[in-house]
């Protein structure tokens, strides 16, 4: 069982956190599903063999949900009433969150469908009426005194798998309110989901978005996987085009946008003050027992290291030949003359190469999404955008939605997505349910380590110096992506917290007023290293995390553990590959900062950030010599 509510509960919380998400987005969807090969589609009847089936299953749990009603009172009359109630509880958890799972992913592979919105309310409201059934289970072991309850697991066999859960209980008990109070809450959770609920359909499909006529006289409309396309483009003049139509188009909206990111930030707030906690940011990292220095140390750790990347900043605006690097040439390729281009059976031997390290079982675990139709590949119109790996359906797989178009970023993404994938595949067939799910914290250390073979691999390989210096930049692209602009967002998140629990307004203005700060900030606009442009400002509505409250520092903190990590595997140490595949393993059988001490990483130290800062450097002093070698052949022609 996990540490704070139950699984499904914590899913609920946002239309992100069921999943593991890659922040990135893919290029335009061209394809129409019909005609998209069955072996490039996932297959959902892995999971019901048809919506009937759901349906059925699901009215069959929603009968069943009074049962629990039997235990309330009774969990402290002996170690077998205790086992019984904390195993129907994990049974309706389990089976609930694969009904979310597959009206989620079903609605994901067209959003336009309401048939399956609408499935997924239904799930929002079967999840509520579930913790309301279950809310008195926390408060009454509460009132068991402790002795009493390590008594019951000596006794018992089948509570030694919930000996993690119960002595979380304890640990937060001070913020366990009564069973009254618990209901109440557990029962306000479809009400809470509203603002990010809103947003998903708001910005997947009912988004009027902005058309706009590049350089080659195409007009283009700009959805998210076209924007994401085009804001790279080779021409200039279309990347600031297509980044000014497209935030200026979103800044219309940003007064709903922002009562709605209000609403967000509100209910956070108000979960943590219910709870006892001096703050939202204290709440939210206490589930997973992350010390506040953690994230704090992040913030205060990649802003002193801004030189490096504005080091970064000033590689790119030298090797795309500008005077003055704006922010809308950020996602330009760095070396406009390499096009790699990787079809889905190359990646996968690539990738399947570069994960050779990890070993046989990491490697048939790995083929099998591949062969077993747990991906869907390819972008299709109405087609959810982005990447994510889904490993919730338990007795199932895990499930991989892709929008892949071929380039290496593509084919990055689909390594990384893997490592999700395999993440989940180790940890639910070596933990049993209660303790197979594993903290976001840790989410994205098997994603990004992935990535950190992948390149290696690929650097071995490629000795061409255009291409290495595509590949260097494409690793410096993910340091940038994921470290330092996930941090940013992390910074403006906790401000916007900050400003709720301080009485501050939090209007689409004064949200795009602190964003624009932060990001000139980060970017040295004031120094003239990256000129932020005004319409930036709006970009804080495009980001679906932030509607996952202090969901995105995540990002950065596993980057680094995988850095660090990833060197040891790669430099042979077979003690470090058994640390890691132990770690894959372990779910959530300890908390997220033991875990990563156990894989040989402490976290609440700047050792992690620090040595992908080294990393980073290093990088740039090949490519800065790459550069020189060139201009100094070029001299001598």
């Amino acid at each position: 069982m996990h540490v704070d509510l139950p699984t499904v509960l914590r899913y609920l919380s946002s239309p992100l956190a069921f999943f593991a998400a890659s922040t990135l987005v893919s290029q335009s969807q061209e394809h129409d599903r019909d005609n998209v090969p069955d072996e490039h589609k996932w297959d959902l009847t892995h999971i019901y063999p048809s919506d009937q089936a759901w349906r059925d299953v699901k009215e069959k749990l929603a009968s069943e949900l009074p049962q629990l009603r039997q235990f309330q009172g009774m969990l402290a009359s002996s170690a077998s009433r205790l086992a019984d109630a904390l195993d129907m509880q994990s049974y309706f958890d389990k089976e609930i969150t694969r009904l979310f799972v597959y009206a989620s992913m079903a609605s994901d592979q067209d959003t336009r469908i309401s048939i399956y919105q609408g499935m997924q309310q239904e799930m929002i409201q079967l999840a509520s009426v579930f913790g309301t059934e279950t809310a008195f289970i926390e408060p009454e072991i509460l009132k068991t005194d402790d002795a009493t309850i390590q008594q019951f697991i000596a006794q018992e066999p089948r509570l030694q798998i919930f000996r993690h859960y119960l002595a979380d209980i304890a640990r937060r008990r001070v913020h366990t309110l009564s069973n009254a109070e618990e209901k109440l809450l557990a029962g306000s959770s479809v009400m809470a989901s509203g603002p990010s609920s809103v947003y998903g359909i708001f910005s997947n499909a009912d988004f009027p978005y902005p058309s706009v006529t590049l350089s080659d006289g195409k007009t283009v409309k700009l959805d998210k996987a076209a924007f994401a396309l085009h804001r790279a483009s080779p021409s200039r003049d279309d990347r600031q085009n297509v980044m000014e139509t497209f935030f200026t188009a979103l800044g219309k909206y940003r007064g709903t946008l922002g009562s709605l990111m209000n609403s967000n930030v509100q209910t956070s707030v108000f979960y943590a003050r219910a709870r006892n906690y001096e703050n939202s940011l204290v709440a939210a990292l206490d589930g997973p027992n992350i010390p506040v220095s953690v994230y704090s140390r992040l913030v205060e750790g990649v802003n002193r290291n801004l030189p490096a990347f504005h080091r970064y900043l000033k590689l790119r605006k030298r090797m795309m030949g500008l005077s003055e690097l704006h922010y809308y040439d950020l996602y330009a390729p760095l070396v406009s003359s390499v096009d790699l281009k990787y079809p889905v059976d190359v990646a996968e031997d690539n990738i399947l190469q570069a994960l050779v390290p990890l070993g046989g079982e990491y490697a048939a675990g790995t083929k099998r999404a591949f062969t077993e139709r747990w991906i869907d590949m390819y972008p299709t119109e109405g087609k959810h955008a982005g990447a994510y790996s889904n490993g919730a359906a338990y007795d199932v797989h895990p499930y991989m939605l892709l929008n892949y178009n071929g380039k290496y970023d593509d084919m990055s993404t689909l390594a990384h997505e893997l490592g999700h994938t395999m993440h989940s595949y180790f940890s639910n067939k070596t933990q049993p349910y209660p303790l197979s799910s594993y903290a976001t914290f840790v989410a994205e250390v098997a994603s990004t380590f992935n990535e950190a073979l992948l390149i290696d691999y690929m650097l071995k390989k490629i000795k061409d110096d255009a291409t290495r210096l595509s590949l260097l930049g494409n690793y410096l692209e993910s340091i940038k992506g994921t470290v330092f602009r996930q941090t940013q967002f992390a910074d403006f998140e906790l401000r916007i917290h900050q400003m709720v629990e301080q009485e501050q307004s939090l209007t689409g203005d004064a949200l795009s007023k602190l964003y624009s700060e932060i990001v000139r900030k980060y970017y040295g606009h004031d120094q003239g290293v990256c000129i932020v442009d005004d319409f930036i400002a709006n970009e804080w509505a495009f980001i679906p995390h932030f509607y996952n409250s202090f969901y995105v520092f995540q990002y950065a903190t596993s980057f680094t553990a995988s850095s660090a990590l990833s060197e040891k595997v790669l430099s042979g140490d077979a003690e470090a590959t058994q640390r890691y595949l132990k770690f894959i393993s372990a779910g959530r059988s300890k908390y997220p900062i033991e875990l990563l001490k156990d894989a040989g990483i402490d976290m609440t130290t700047d050792e992690p950030l620090q040595l992908t800062v080294n990393k980073m450097n290093r990088v740039m002093d090949e490519m800065e010599g790459l550069l020189d070698s060139a201009v100094r052949k070029q001299a001598q022609r």
